[in-house]
């Protein structure tokens, strides 16, 4: 995930093709993004922190409404991507603060996806 400044509502960010801009930064507890392209992807995405007693769960949610040739392209291509990178950042996160998160590897499908994305 690439920012084109610091967080704040209306900069704009993306990861691969996926281009998204802030719609909501509440630091610490909220950042929201709104998907600008490709074209079809309507919805957007956010990490949350919500307070559970003596700590707290980050969270991460996707939103979308696949208009078009996003119908088949987010199941199949952008999906299985978005859900391994959300994960990644999710074990950033836990790591930064100190923890132990759960290893996950990327399934086969995933690799072969990020393989192709380098050309080969």
């Amino acid at each position: 995930m690439r920012l084109e400044g610091a967080p704040a509502p209306g900069v704009a960010g993306s990861h691969g093709p996926v281009r998204y801009v802030v719609d909501r930064y509440e630091r610490g507890i909220h950042l929201g993004f709104r998907f600008t392209s490709p074209a079809g992807f309507e919805g957007g995405h956010r990490f949350v922190v919500v307070p559970d007693g003596d700590a707290a769960r980050f969270e991460h949610h996707v939103e979308i409404t696949p208009r078009g040739w996003a119908r088949v392209l987010w199941p199949l291509v952008f999906g299985p991507l978005h859900d391994a990178l959300a994960e990644d950042a999710v074990a950033r996160v836990v790591r930064e603060l100190g923890g132990e998160p759960p290893v996950r590897k990327w399934s086969l499908w995933v690799r072969i996806l990020r393989m192709g994305g380098r050309g080969g």
